[in-house]
């Protein structure tokens, strides 16, 4: 199935959705609190189809995508992995390496994956908040401050050995094209391969401290730096470890907790070192921006053009929107592959 009708038959399917979604924790939605019923994480969702491999997959040949695992987004999770699994013609051939900030066992949110994907390839890691703790600088937006955000620039400190490349993803993406083309993408002998924004003013990214001061924005010199979105992103691990990167990010962290240079979380410091360094992958690949601005997460529409990842960065998350019966209307191609069980949340007036 191409992207496009992918889309189109996520809108057909959901108008024969009904019934109101739970969430997975509290959350003030415009004037309302909605809270869950209480229930463990492993009977909030029901088990998805099984997915095999077709004819032309090769046996040995593997797609590794990270993503983090938290409670809060764990519903988006859910949807994320099913859109993957379900648009892949090599399902079986797909390995999910989550970090979380959990005891590494299984009675909690990697439970609640197994139940739903009993055969997934799923591996999860400890990440130690600590150890990003301290680097961090307060956000225009909470939830950019929370340590699992950071997570991204250890992953190659993480992942075992064996994982020469990785496909990263953030929580609140749907993927409606095969992964495999975005997990094979040529990076041309560099680190990073993610969509491309040359059009966006990246002066906003920094402050003015920053573009005041030539030693700092002097890291831009001999570069033309673009905006990337890091929640989408294949990186070769082997050249991140060799290079030296996640020490090359935490400087530049370093900075940020001396002179306050920038004010989005874990994104700037990434363009600091790779902005202008990165291998530009097709924009169908990050259709970004569908949550709204950081601060209110008003409703946008899509961009014009070929769709093959969905991605609902900024404020407005499609779960809680449509739980609120507030959804924008990108909402609803998000909502065929919800697979929380139906109930009706507790909606409270704040």
């Amino acid at each position: 199935m191409s992207c496009d009708c992918a889309v189109a038959a996520a809108v057909f399917v959901v108008i024969i959705l009904s019934g109101s979604h739970a969430v997975t924790s509290g959350a003030r939605v415009g004037g309302m609190m909605i809270r869950q019923p209480s229930s463990s994480s492993v009977l909030m969702f029901t088990e998805a189809p099984s997915f095999r491999n077709g004819a032309e997959c090769a046996a040995d040949v593997r797609v590794d995508i990270a993503m983090t695992l938290d409670a809060n987004y764990l519903r988006g999770t859910m949807a994320a992995v099913l859109s993957i699994l379900q648009h892949t013609a090599c399902p079986e051939s797909v390995a999910f390496h989550f970090l979380t900030a959990e005891a590494a066992d299984d009675h909690g949110l990697a439970a609640a994956l197994r139940a739903s994907f009993p055969f997934l390839d799923l591996r999860t890691y400890r990440f130690d908040p600590s150890r990003v703790r301290g680097r961090i600088s307060r956000s225009v937006r909470q939830e950019l401050d929370q340590p699992l955000n950071y997570a991204r620039v250890y992953l190659a400190d993480t992942l075992p050995p064996d994982v020469r490349r990785v496909t990263y993803l953030d929580s609140d993406v749907i993927v409606v094209d095969d992964i495999r083309t975005l997990a094979s993408v040529d990076l041309a002998g560099h680190v990073v391969a993610a969509p491309e924004y040359c059009h966006a003013n990246f002066s906003n990214y920094f402050t003015d401290a920053f573009w005041s001061n030539p030693a700092l924005n002097g890291t831009f010199r001999g570069r033309r730096p673009c905006y990337f979105n890091t929640g989408v992103m294949v990186m070769d691990v082997d050249k991140w470890r060799a290079g030296g990167y996640t020490r090359r990010v935490e400087e530049w962290m370093a900075v940020q907790k001396q002179r306050r240079i920038y004010h989005l979380g874990s994104l700037p410091p990434f363009l600091l070192v790779f902005a202008g360094h990165i291998r530009a992958v097709d924009h169908r690949w990050n259709q970004h921006g569908l949550g709204g601005d950081n601060v209110e997460g008003r409703c946008r529409g899509l961009h014009p053009g070929p769709i093959s990842l969905l991605h609902w960065s900024g404020k407005g998350k499609p779960w809680l929107r449509l739980d609120a019966r507030r959804p924008c209307s990108v909402d609803y191609l998000w909502a065929p592959y919800d697979l929380y069980r139906h109930s009706s949340p507790v909606i409270e007036e704040w």
